[in-house]
Parts: C-alpha cells; sequence; structure tokens
C-alpha cells in the first residue's frame, strides 16, 4: 500500500509539473540548449514599460568579454527574430502555452524591437501603441523572470 502512495505522489507530481523550483531548473536546461552564453554568469532583467518592455542581459562580471560577446550575439539574432514573428526560441524554454506569447507571434507587425549595446551585454527594447499588446509583452517578461528565478530580475 505505502509503495503504491508512493508511486501515485510521484506520477501527481510529474503531471502537475511540480514546484517552482523544478521549473526553474527545467527552464535552466532548456535555456542552455537555446542561449550561448552562460546562465551562471548572467542576469536577465525585464522591465515593463508604458509602451512595451525592456529587456536587458548583463555578464555578472563586466569584465567577462566571452560572456558580452554571446549576449550580444544572442539579442541580436532574437531581435530579427521577434521581429518576423518568430518567438520559437521562448516557446523552446518556456512552452508553446508561455503568457502573451501568442499575442506576441500575432501581433509581431506591430511592435517594434530595438537592440541596443552596453558596456556588460545588450538590451532589447520592445514598443507597441497596441494596449493588448503592451499587456502581452508585461505577462511575457513576468513569465520570464518567474521561469528564470535567480538568473532573472523584474
Amino acid at each position: 500500500m505505502r509503495r503504491e502512495l508512493v508511486i501515485a505522489a510521484a506520477l501527481l507530481a510529474a503531471c502537475s509539473g511540480g514546484d517552482d523550483a523544478s521549473r526553474q531548473d527545467q527552464v535552466a536546461d532548456r535555456g542552455a540548449e537555446v542561449m550561448p552564453f552562460d546562465l551562471e554568469a548572467t542576469t536577465h532583467r525585464f522591465e515593463p514599460t508604458d509602451t512595451g518592455l525592456l529587456e536587458t542581459v548583463v555578464a555578472d562580471d563586466p569584465t567577462d568579454a566571452e560572456q558580452v560577446g554571446l549576449i550580444r550575439q544572442h539579442l541580436a539574432e532574437e531581435a530579427d527574430r521577434f521581429v518576423q514573428g518568430d518567438y520559437g526560441d521562448p516557446a523552446t524554454i518556456h512552452g508553446q502555452d508561455m503568457p502573451g506569447l501568442s499575442e506576441l507571434e500575432a501581433g509581431a507587425d506591430d511592435i517594434t524591437v530595438t537592440l541596443a549595446d552596453l558596456p556588460d551585454g545588450a538590451t532589447l527594447t520592445f514598443t507597441t501603441e497596441d494596449p493588448a499588446l503592451v499587456d502581452a509583452l508585461h505577462r511575457w517578461g513576468e513569465a520570464q523572470v518567474s521561469d528564470h528565478g535567480q538568473h532573472a530580475e523584474g
């Protein structure tokens, strides 16, 4: 009987996706497949704005030229994809049901994505005049912060 309860509890945990820590571990594992920089050596920031979202990725050590270069390369590639409505990388990392994702894919023509280098990384600025897309960007950013745990800030 006890064995059956242990198995049932394990199955329930697996089906429910587990706790936040295990989800964050899964996201980190999938992120390592998509993002070329080291999550342990970098920090993501997602800051909602009145017109969208500011995404910043920086090296924790500003003198780490390798991480800074990888951040800039990745965000430049992502900016090109996002402009085309390709949010495949975030979907791979966070899941296709990620909050805001489907709206961003469908509304890509109404979102401006601007890349800027920083001394320690880079930023992507997402702007739109559509209030529904601003909301989608905010929800998308919040989901990123939640999923990336210690590797992200809101």
